[in-house]
């Protein structure tokens, strides 16, 4: 054998050697990776039964959620995968179970009442091989109202008294304890409001009327805050400020700029204190030294220099140190009546009626005309605005067989009424809750603020003051809001001092707050509906009846 064969053995002996030392062969042709499991889809959803949409009002507190997929789910993925939470973001129990071979689950949760729930299906939901969910999923639910009564029913008269007695708590009992004035609401401490004190003196009138509070404390209290407004009160040219500091009298600034006179608030007080000054008529001394204070403090107010110079129209703010920056007029149709009536009526300082006129009526702009809902409205904007335009300055003006050149004012604050009350009936923003017995847009605290709603403002927020101070224009619609309110709400409305300011049912919020400004008319509006007492009392003043005669308005009551 030669050199060559063996060299060429031994290399075939090596090669042999080194492919027995691997338990595999090495791969001759490509590699097949292991099969990825397929992603799955949403396939259907029914609430109750029924699919419309991934948004569900006026849920049962029990409802039964399907939710489908197109293929067979991995059960141990679903607790990590499927979560309900409320509106605060807490999590909810519920029960699960599993349909059409594990493709579709269902889940049951016991929800509270008029609340919101979110279902979320994450894309850590597994089918059975596997797969991922393609897409997350989301379900939004808001359960309904309970309809059970959460008081025994009463009468409409029992129910009417009620409402009266327990709201006048809001300025008789909270009142401040120092200056008596009503704090603008719940949580103000010290802060009163000069307006809302005004509606306050009106409400305590009608809680004597009533008999809720004895003619002798009623007194008492109106002396306290009469005597506090003449010696402590900051005032400016006899008008004060929107806010007061009701223990010490200094001024609340309202904003940076408004930290003086406010003439609109002060109209409003005014408005109350010339109302008391009817009903206390007595002539003993304490009653003839009440009125002769609210005498100096009505006489006090220098209407003509709100002119700004001599102007032709009323201007709401001034200040001792920004004089007129704010230079914001006091036009109509809005809640400013009341202080071109006083301005007119005024011993002192009064306004002549062109100013009337010129400023208020803008010699014609302020009216409207136009129909809506087939309801003729007289003045403002289109569909009214908020109602308290038709309150404020009707706590004490008497608008029934009032009119003037502008309009009849009974036809415009019920036209008024009728068309916020018509636009929650039609609900064209499709409002949960809104209804028959559900409306009344005015300015209220809504959730994290405050705003004034009306048809053209409407941000799902009812005020219980909207149709319960439109009862003389409304008796029948606002008596059905009012039962609803107490009777079905109320578990969630009803309060120490009467109904809560606002609550919203497409998005469920409940306010905690009493504004003295939505408290004060529904005790006044009633009262009007039910006696016509402020009315009366009001219209009974001399200088109203001359002041408004001289600026060309015509009742069977001047």
């Amino acid at each position: 054998m030669n050199k060559f064969n063996i060299y060429i053995g031994l290399c075939l002996l090596l090669t042999l050697f080194a492919c027995s030392k691997g338990s595999t062969p090495a791969p001759t042709g490509p590699v097949t990776p292991a099969p990825v499991p397929g992603s799955f889809s949403f396939n259907a959803l029914k609430v109750n039964g029924t699919f419309n949409g991934f948004n569900y009002v006026n849920v049962n507190n029990t409802p039964v959620i399907k939710l489908s997929f197109s293929t067979v789910l991995d059960r141990n993925s679903v607790a990590g995968a499927v979560t309900l939470k409320n509106k605060a973001g807490a999590a909810v129990n519920f029960t699960t179970a599993y349909e059409n071979g594990d493709s579709s689950v269902v889940i049951t949760p016991t929800l509270d009442y008029i609340t919101k729930y979110s279902v979320d299906v994450n894309t850590g939901l597994k089918s059975k091989s596997g797969g991922d969910l393609q897409s997350a999923l989301n379900v939004q639910l808001t359960t309904a109202i309970n309809p059970a009564d959460k008081f025994p029913i009463i009468s409409d008269n029992e129910l009417l008294d009620l409402i009266q007695k327990q709201t006048l708590k809001y300025f008789y009992d909270f009142g401040h304890p120092t200056s008596g004035l009503a704090r603008e609401r719940n949580t103000s401490g010290d802060i009163v409001t000069t307006g809302g004190s005004g509606f306050g003196i009106m409400a305590i009138v009608a809680g004597i009327n009533r008999g809720f509070i004895s003619r002798a404390d009623g007194l008492a209290r109106l002396q306290k805050m009469v005597g506090f407004l003449k010696n402590n009160a900051a005032k400016f040219h006899g008008a004060f400020p929107h806010w007061l500091n009701g223990a010490t009298g200094a001024v609340q600034p309202f904003s940076t700029l408004d930290n003086g006179a406010d003439l609109i608030e002060t109209s409003f007080l005014m408005q109350g204190l010339l109302t008391a000054r009817q009903y206390f008529n007595g002539q003993g001394a304490d009653e003839t030294a009440l009125r002769a204070d609210i005498n100096t403090l009505w006489n006090g107010v220098e209407w003509d220099w709100f002119r700004q110079n001599g102007q032709n129209t009323l201007y709401w703010h001034w200040s001792p140190n920004n004089a007129w920056a704010i230079n914001m007029k006091i036009t109509g149709w809005n809640e400013g009546l009341i202080a071109y009536v006083l301005g007119a009526s005024s011993n002192t300082h009064a306004i002549p009626k062109a100013v009337y006129d010129n400023g208020w009526a803008g010699n014609g702009s302020m009216r409207n005309g136009a129909s809506y809902y087939g309801i003729p409205l007289p003045l403002g904007p289109p569909q009214g605005g908020p109602l308290f335009f038709a309150h404020y300055s009707f706590l004490g003006i008497n608008p029934n067989g009032l009119s003037d050149a502008y309009a009849d004012y009974g036809v415009q604050n019920k036209a008024h009424s009728l068309i916020n009350y018509n636009y929650c009936v039609a609900n064209p923003n499709n409002k949960n809750g809104y209804g028959a017995s559900c409306w009344g847009l005015t300015a209220s605290d809504i959730e994290n603020g405050y705003t004034a709603s009306s048809p053209t403002n409407d941000v799902g927020v009812i005020a219980p003051t909207a149709a319960i101070a439109s009862l003389p224009y409304t008796p029948t619609e606002s008596m059905a809001a009012l039962r609803f309110f107490y009777y079905k709400l109320g578990d969630k409305m009803w309060g120490q001092y009467g109904f809560y300011d606002a609550f919203n049912l497409t998005d469920p919020w409940f306010a905690t707050s009493t504004l003295a400004i939505d408290q004060g008319p529904q005790i006044v509006m009633i009262e009007n509906y039910r006696s016509g007492l402020l009315w009366n009392l009001f219209m009974s003043c001399p200088e109203i009846k001359t002041g408004m005669k001289n600026l060309g308005f015509n009742s069977p009551n001047l």
